[in-house]
């Protein structure tokens, strides 16, 4: 808190500090949290801990430029989130035992939000989820209450009437229409990975790791240089690093 504070201190603190504003902050505070997750995905205690102060800095930041404009400080938020696991927890720190439906029911009518719908608890809970997550989380509320495909052929069918649409809007060249098809491909897609109970976030980042580990073996064996090289060439290294690394690692893609 001290160190921040003279950072952004208006006299001697860093100039990009003194600049930054909580709208500024928003695209670090994301990137410092995949962050974090991807330290956990790979068990690094050592990554993980470093990754954990850099979300701990974005913490302080927005609390001390909170605090400047005495909105709130750092205390209050500690001391809001330390009444919030208490009030949730009455089995462990006392109380009249409640469900946890209850307790959010209650906290809900104290911030005026009085609607019950499934769409509007969606909705808020949405704001605190990426979009592949926000997409399984709809998917999920959606199927308990009704909304759902007696088999998975339904699925299979629905994908591939995405896929049909995506194709003849990308055809089109209308660029939104595009955008907007490709987004219910990859919901559909979704639906595809709670039928079969998997995780698709999980399973996109080992993609993109894998497509790196083989992409920098294609790398190496071009000696860095890419340029000029037939697709041909390309697929036949990509081939080779594909088998390379599943050999070293039996059970990997």
């Amino acid at each position: 808190m001290d160190v921040v504070a003279q950072l952004r201190h208006p006299e001697g603190g860093c100039p990009w500090d003194l600049a930054q504003t909580h709208q500024s902050l928003l695209p670090y505070v994301l990137e410092e949290a995949h962050e974090v997750a991807d330290a956990l995905r790979r068990g690094d205690d050592s990554e993980l801990g470093d990754e954990l102060g850099d979300l701990l800095l974005q913490v302080v930041l927005h609390a001390q430029i909170a605090a400047e404009r005495q909105a709130f400080d750092l205390a209050q938020v500690a001391e809001g989130i330390s009444a919030k696991l208490i009030r949730r927890h009455p089995h462990v720190f006392g109380g009249e035992p409640r469900s946890w439906d209850e307790i959010k029911a209650e906290e809900r009518a104290k911030r005026g939000e009085h609607d019950s719908s499934l769409s509007a608890r969606l909705q808020r809970q949405l704001r605190g989820l990426n979009a592949i997550d926000g997409a399984m989380a709809i998917s999920r509320k959606a199927a308990a209450a009704g909304f759902e495909w007696s088999t998975i052929d339904g699925v299979w069918d629905k994908v591939h009437e995405e896929l049909d649409e995506l194709k003849e809007a990308i055809a089109s060249g209308d660029r939104a229409h595009a955008e907007s098809e490709l987004g219910d491909l990859m919901f559909t897609l979704v639906n595809v990975a709670r039928w079969c109970d998997l995780n698709p976030e999980a399973g996109l980042a080992g993609t993109n790791q894998r497509f790196l580990q083989r992409f920098s073996k294609v790398e190496a064996a071009l000696g860095g240089d890419l340029e000029g090289r037939s697709i041909e060439e390309l697929e036949t290294l990509w081939q080779q690093a594909k088998a390379q690394l599943r050999a070293e690692a039996p059970g990997e893609g």
